[in-house]
Parts: C-alpha cells; sequence; structure tokens
C-alpha cells in the first residue's frame, strides 16, 4: 500500500448520540463491499448492539499493559501494521494512552497508522477538541483532561457530525442505551442537562458549519471559480468615509436581515499608500455603527477602487454590493464614469445596489488631512540650500584655464535642486532650478559670461535641464511631503493601538486611562472635569491636575458638561485628533465606571425584593396553618360542651405548643429578613452541610415517604441554615403533596457550585408552566382552591435567591417534577 491513508472522523455534538455505532456500521459496510477492514480499537461500553455489530467484524488483539499495579489495554499499533488491512477502525480519537505505551496518544498512533497508508475511521466528541476545551468546561462545568489538536480534526479527509436532539438523548439514556441503570440518574442531573446538550450541539454545527465553509472556500481556489455561488447572502457595502456611510450601512444591514441572517461586511479602500480617503473620526463612528449591527469592519488598499472592491467582495463570496451614488457633480462625469458605473459594469453575478442619499452630487470625494507644513528651520534649512548650493557649485566648477562640460554642469546643480526638494519643499526646490538654469548659462554655455547661447544643442540641453529639474524637485516634494503624511497616520495608528490594547486588557479605567494621557503626550497633569450645578467637579485625575477650566493649558470640550483639562504644555494640532480619541474613551470609562455603581445598587434592590416578596408570601401562607392549629385547639379545651378526658387534653395542649414552636422559628427567620430590609443586620450566610439542613427539613414529614442521599463528603454550602432549610422543607412538602411515590432528594458538586434535586413522582408539570409554579398565589389549570401549587415555591426560590443561589424545576425522568436547588460552595478555609 502506498501513499498516505485517508482519514474519516465521526464528530459526536455529546457522549451517547451514536459515533460509535455508525463508525462500525460503515466499517461493516466496506467490508461487504470487498474491502479489507479490522476493528484496531472499539469500546463497546456495555452496549449489546454495538457489541453485536463489533462480532461482525474482525478484531486485532489488543496490547496489555500493567502501570500502577493494574492491568490496562491499549490498541496494539505494531499489529495492526503487521496486519496491514485496507481500513482500521480506531475508537475515541482523544483518548490518552497508558504510560509506557507507544505513543502519549491515541490520536499519534492514527497519524503512524495514515503514514503507513492505512485508512481510518475513527470518532471524537466536540468536547475533546482542544479549541473549545474552556468553553465545554464554562458550560458544563467538567474539565476535558483529554483532548485532540483541533488541526488533527480539520485535516480530516471526512468528518461528518452524529447529532441528536438534547429530549432524544435524555429519553435514550433514561432507557438504559448508553449507561448503566446505577449511573442513569447522576448523569441525567448533571452532565446530561438539557441546557448542557444544547450549548454542546450548537457547538457542534458551528466548528462544522465553519470547517465547510473553509472546504468550499478552498475548492473555490483550486479550482479558479471567481464567479459567486449564494450559499449563502453576504452583503458587502463600500463606505468612503463621508457622511453618506451611515446611510448605506442601515441600508446594508435591512437587506441582509430580509435575506434571512444574511453577512454583513463593510469594505474601506485606502490608498496603496496606506493614506486614507476619509475622516478618521468619521470612519472610526461608522466602524462602531457597523460592528454595532453585527457586521465586520474592513480596510483594503488599493488605487483602482472598483477593482479593489470587486476583488474582496468575489473573495469573501459576497452576494451583493452595497454602494452611494457619486457625489461627484455632472460635469465631472466628462472625464470619466463613476465607481458606481463602473462596479456595476464589472461586478458579473454580484447585484449592485445604488442608493441615493442626501450628499449625491455635492461635492467629490472626501479629502484626507493636508500635508503640516513644514517648520521654519527646515523651509530656511531649504532656501539656504537653494541659493548656495548652485553659487558653491559654481565656485568648484569654474576653472578659468579649463573649460568644464556643460552637460556635467547642468547634472550637478540638477542634484542640488533635488536637494532643496527634500530638505525644503517645492518652492526652494524651483530657485534652485532656475538658480542652476542662469548660472550654467553664464558659466558653462559658450559664449560665456552672456545669456546668449551660440549652439543649439546646448539650447535644448539648458531647457531640458530647467524643465526636468523642475519636474523631478516637484515630484520629490511630494513624496516628501506624502511621507510626513503618512508618517502621522502612523504615529495616530501607534497611539490608538496602544489605547485599544490597554481597553481589551481591561486597562480602561479612568485613572489609568488619564496617566496613560499623562505619559503620551508628555504633560504634568490631567483631568476629567464634570460640570454639575455647583460647577466643574474633577471626576478622574492624574498627575498635578487641576480642577477648574480656567487653569488648564489645553481644555478638550467632549459635551457640554465633560471636558479634558491639560497642564504642562500646549499641544500641536495635529495631536487634536489622537487626544480626541482620548478624551472619548475617558468619558466612555466614566460612564462605565457609574453603570457599574448603578447595576451594584440595582443587584442589591433586586435581592431586597425578593426578601421582601418571602417576607410578605411567608406571613401570608405560613403563619396561617400553626395558628389555624393554635386557635381549634384552644377553643375546644375553652369549650364546656364537651369534657376532654387527660388524654385528649394532652394532645391539643401538644399540638398548641408543637404550633406554638413553629410559628417561633418563623417568626425569628421573618424578623432576621426584615432586619436585612432595613440593614440593620447582615445575612446569616455562613458555611452548611446540605446533609444536615435536609435533615432537619423533613423532620417533621413521614419518614417512609422521603429517600434521602445526601453525602456527608460534599463541599459545604455558603448559605444561610434556617431560610435554607425553611426553602427545602417548602419544596418537600410540595412534592409530597403532589407525588405518588416517596420523594427522592439527591446532592451532588458541580464545580464551584451545589445541586440539591428533589424528585418526585407526580404527574409534572408542562414547559409552558415551569415558570408559572414560581408565582405568588398561583395554581396550574383547573385546580380548586387548596389543592393546587400555592405560595410554599414562591417563597422557596425567593429564600434562595435571597442567598445567591437559584431554585428552579425539570421534568423528572420517567415521569414527574424535580425542583433543583443550585448553590454556592463555600470558600476554601471558611467550612470546619
Amino acid at each position: 500500500m502506498t501513499g498516505r491513508g485517508k482519514l474519516r472522523i465521526y464528530l459526536g455534538a455529546a457522549p451517547g448520540v451514536g459515533k460509535t455505532y455508525a463508525m462500525l456500521g460503515e466499517g461493516l459496510r466496506r467490508r461487504e463491499r470487498g474491502s479489507d477492514v479490522v476493528a484496531g480499537l472499539v469500546e463497546h461500553h456495555g452496549r449489546p448492539r454495538t457489541r453485536e455489530l463489533i462480532d461482525g467484524l474482525e478484531v486485532v488483539p489488543r496490547r496489555e499493559m500493567a502501570y500502577r499495579g493494574a492491568c490496562f489495554t491499549e490498541m496494539d499499533v505494531d499489529a495492526v501494521l503487521r496486519r496491514s488491512p485496507e481500513v482500521v477502525l480506531v475508537d475515541e480519537l482523544a483518548h490518552t494512552n497508558v504510560p509506557g505505551s507507544r505513543n502519549a496518544k491515541r490520536w499519534q498512533d492514527v497519524e503512524e497508522l495514515l503514514e503507513a497508508g492505512i485508512h481510518v475511521v475513527t470518532t471524537v466528541n466536540v468536547q475533546h477538541l482542544e479549541s473549545l476545551n474552556d468553553v465545554v468546561r464554562n458550560i458544563t462545568g467538567v474539565e476535558q483532561r483529554e483532548t485532540v489538536p483541533d488541526e488533527v480534526v480539520r485535516d480530516a479527509d471526512d468528518i461528518e457530525l452524529v447529532d441528536m436532539s438534547p429530549e432524544a438523548l435524555r429519553r435514550r439514556m433514561a432507557h438504559g442505551n448508553v449507561y448503566a441503570a446505577e449511573k442513569i440518574d447522576a448523569a441525567l442531573s448533571n452532565y446530561f442537562r438539557v441546557g448542557n446538550l444544547t450549548a454542546l450541539r450548537e457547538l457542534a454545527l458551528l466548528w462544522v458549519a465553519d470547517r465547510v465553509d473553509e472546504g468550499l472556500a478552498r475548492y473555490r481556489e483550486q479550482q479558479g471559480i471567481d464567479s459567486t455561488w449564494e450559499t449563502r447572502e453576504r452583503i458587502v457595502v463600500a463606505i468612503t468615509g463621508g457622511p453618506e456611510g451611515d446611510t448605506l450601512i442601515r441600508r446594508a444591514a435591512r437587506i441582509a436581515a430580509r435575506a434571512g441572517h444574511g453577512e454583513l461586511a463593510a469594505v474601506h479602500i485606502a490608498r496603496g499608500d496606506g493614506l486614507s480617503g476619509g475622516s478618521p473620526q468619521t470612519l472610526a463612528r461608522q466602524r462602531t455603527l457597523v460592528e454595532g449591527l453585527g457586521g465586520a469592519y474592513h480596510q483594503v488598499a488599493g488605487d483602482d477602487v472598483p477593482a479593489a472592491l470587486l476583488e474582496f467582495a468575489r473573495g469573501i463570496n459576497a452576494t451583493q454590493i452595497v454602494i452611494g451614488t457619486s457625489r461627484r457633480p455632472s460635469w465631472r462625469y466628462l472625464f470619466g464614469p463613476g465607481v458606481g458605473r463602473v462596479v456595476t459594469d464589472l461586478s458579473g453575478d454580484i447585484d449592485v445596489h445604488l442608493v441615493t442619499h442626501e450628499e449625491a452630487g455635492q461635492g467629490g470625494r472626501p479629502r484626507a488631512a493636508k500635508a503640516p507644513a513644514l517648520g521654519r528651520r527646515r523651509q530656511g534649512a531649504g532656501w539656504a540650500v537653494a541659493l548656495a548650493g548652485p553659487v558653491l557649485l559654481t565656485l568648484l566648477l569654474h576653472a578659468p584655464d579649463e573649460a568644464v562640460p556643460l552637460a556635467f554642469g547642468l547634472m550637478l546643480y540638477l542634484c542640488a535642486a533635488v536637494a532643496a526638494a527634500l530638505i525644503g519643499g517645492l518652492w526652494p526646490a524651483m530657485a534652485a532650478a532656475v538658480a542652476g538654469f542662469v548660472l550654467a548659462n553664464w558659466f558653462f554655455a559658450p559664449p560665456v559670461r552672456t545669456l546668449a547661447v551660440s549652439d543649439g544643442a546646448n539650447v535644448l540641453a539648458l531647457v531640458s535641464s530647467l524643465l526636468v529639474g523642475g519636474a523631478v524637485s516637484a515630484e520629490v516634494a511630494s513624496a516628501a511631503r506624502d511621507r510626513r503624511a503618512a508618517a502621522e497616520p502612523l504615529a495616530e495608528a501607534a497611539t490608538l493601538s496602544m489605547l485599544a490594547t490597554g481597553v481589551l486588557k481591561g486597562e480602561s479605567t479612568l485613572p489609568a486611562l488619564l496617566q496613560r494621557v499623562l505619559e503620551t503626550f508628555g504633560l504634568t497633569g490631567v483631568s476629567l472635569l464634570e460640570r454639575g450645578s455647583g460647577g466643574w467637579t474633577v471626576a478622574g485625575r492624574a498627575g498635578a491636575a487641576c480642577a477648574a477650566p480656567d487653569g488648564a493649558d489645553l481644555l478638550v470640550k467632549i459635551d457640554d458638561g465633560l471636558a479634558l483639562a491639560l497642564r504642562g504644555r500646549t499641544l500641536p494640532a495635529s495631536d487634536q485628533r489622537v487626544l480626541s480619541a482620548f478624551a472619548h474613551q475617558a468619558a466612555a470609562a466614566l460612564e462605565r465606571q457609574r453603570l457599574s455603581r448603578e447595576a451594584s445598587r440595582a443587584k442589591e434592590l433586586e435581592e431586597a425584593d425578593e426578601v421582601r416578596l418571602a417576607l410578605l408570601a411567608a406571613v401570608s401562607h405560613d403563619l396561617r396553618t400553626p395558628l389555624a392549629s393554635i386557635k381549634a385547639s384552644v377553643s375546644s379545651l375553652r369549650s364546656g360542651d364537651v369534657v376532654w378526658d387527660p388524654g385528649d387534653e394532652a394532645e391539643l395542649l401538644a399540638a398548641i405548643e408543637e404550633s406554638a414552636d413553629q410559628l417561633n422559628g418563623l417568626v425569628a427567620n421573618l424578623l432576621d429578613m426584615t432586619r436585612l430590609q432595613t440593614g440593620a443586620v447582615q445575612l446569616l450566610r455562613r458555611p452548611v452541610g446540605l446533609d444536615e439542613v435536609v435533615l432537619r427539613a423533613v423532620r417533621p414529614f413521614p419518614p417512609d415517604r422521603i429517600e434521602l442521599d445526601v453525602p456527608e463528603t460534599l463541599p459545604w454550602a455558603d448559605a444561610d441554615p434556617g431560610l435554607l432549610e425553611r426553602a427545602v422543607a417548602n419544596v418537600v412538602e410540595n412534592a409530597l403533596r403532589h407525588g405518588r411515590a416517596p420523594v427522592l432528594i439527591t446532592a451532588s458538586g458541580l464545580g464551584a457550585r451545589l445541586e440539591l434535586r428533589i424528585a418526585d413522582r407526580g404527574p409534572g408539570v408542562s414547559d409552558a408552566d415551569k415558570e408559572h409554579l414560581f408565582v405568588p398565589f398561583q395554581r396550574l389549570g383547573d385546580a380548586p382552591r387548596g389543592t393546587g401549587v400555592g405560595l410554599g415555591l414562591a417563597v422557596a426560590r425567593g429564600l434562595t435567591g435571597a442567598m445567591g443561589g437559584a431554585l428552579t424545576a425539570e421534568d423528572t425522568p420517567g415521569g414527574g417534577l424535580t425542583l433543583v436547588f443550585d448553590l454556592p460552595v463555600a470558600r476554601a478555609g471558611e467550612a470546619g
């Protein structure tokens, strides 16, 4: 067998979706078609249907290895190579081999088989891809220690996604088709929750979709296909940095939305020398607008705008281009068609939208900022070279005894003009060219010391020298001017890049930003001033800042109420644009600072509202039962119509005492919550064991109707024991009221969170009604008063939320309702 083998991967959206079954099915089909197929390593995990498929294939014996006193089996790579089949099936590509194996990872084993020319069919789950490892950990709370580099999977010849809806996968698990019976409940309660499975499924679909786009782009490039394939609507909007850009961007966004989630890309064509033809501030604002509308901003260089635009559009397989009608006046069309006309003529199968706007026909393309003028010292040096240079050259060249060739002298005078252009710009260079013309005519063109020229060839040489000198000087001066003009944007770009990097690194807090302004511009003090009803106040400062606009050397106005005050030196106008960016970023940092404080206050108010609602619900709901019991018992004892024997009297007194104890405990908790509302006391959160809280909460209920599985080894929860006990008791009471079988209470740890699950086998609740369970005074359906869902769950959710947790409802596998408490784990060092 020659050449490298081909790799086919079955990518599973989640464990249990059937990727191994699909791989074995393909192996059997290939064998039936006459291919030499063996199973190098396939895990059946005790699944009978998978085992049946394996039995239909030749299996290469595994290699046994001893490690730390235990025996393990791994794929025998040497045995597979000796067998040299056409196709080998290898399960679990991301598997880590036992230490001492031929390779550390199974994907490295697969690489050896491929290099030997053997085709490999393998499997891997999306959560094992290296690039998605941290994302999966954040979603599921489980870190995947076995990963495979993305490039290994991306380089596969074929990738097939094996997918299944979360509900179908959970049903498959509940039926025992994935895990053993004793593991089903734990799996469904933790990793295989609907939210986790939905997120993993989306990750898999997006990853495969990206690879499909890459494959399509590669195929089009290999086949030299320039035409647009409308596999997805991609709209390109061309912007120039002019005021009409906002209109074009919004129009393109509407087209993309009507196209059914089409992609939006805005592109600005800059000149090939790197100089932008539009206002940087306008382009920056329009970039923000594009990104706010869900699009992407691009800037490409190109002197031929239509060609550059079409090349970009074809490069991303765009289907439509949005371009504004020209702002040039009508008479300028005499010199050639506009950009819109050229793009339309050359677009081919790309649709072009010419959008009218208020700026149409009002002017030309927005011009870049004019190049900064040379300083007086530089201009003076240029004039010195222009005037002294030709004179010095004449003195050096003029020799009474020896005639200097005219051509040689003209060349040196031309060098003097170029030097003047480089130093002082155009006008000194033109002066040097004229001076060289006159001096060459006077001293070196016969007859010398006259302006007359006897030879026609010399006349042509002198005139040509003057014209060439002027043209070269103008071109050199223009190039120098463009270089100076480009230097300023480069410096600005470096500064703005530093500013953007600071924002991305989280350094955009107001003090850090003002300190950066101080360092960037070499100032002694910077302050952000805010004007209120009482005058100006300092919102932030760095260095020896001033407290009022009058004390500033330079004041940058942001809006009517904000200004950036600088001290230390005045800045040139060329720095104003960058300084303006810093000023607006400082204003944004101040706004973020205030929004953060407001969000903290809003969170506090929200928590207070939750406690208040829980308090009102508890007063109206939980106080009624013990009060009614006390009242009934006291009324019975005071009744003169009945003579109670000692046993009955003791029973009534015990009922009064028990109800009074319930009231006492409840009132104590309610008073604590009231003090919390007024800020008189802190929430009594402390490390507490869930097993202790649950035992106290279920004590009033019949023990034969409750099954407990709350390990004592779980981490401690960070909660208020009294409030948590009350919430758990309410949920258990609700489950007992509606369940037909014993209520199962389980607990587990999931990263920095704890889950307490209370499951019943009652009629269950539809997905649409799950949130209505927690609405105060809400009963589902047409349940009669007193028998439906009352306030108990609303109280439980309010109490749980006040402690920083959450209470949600899920379906119990097999029927029923499961209430899930999500609680934070106590920090290390607090428990015990």
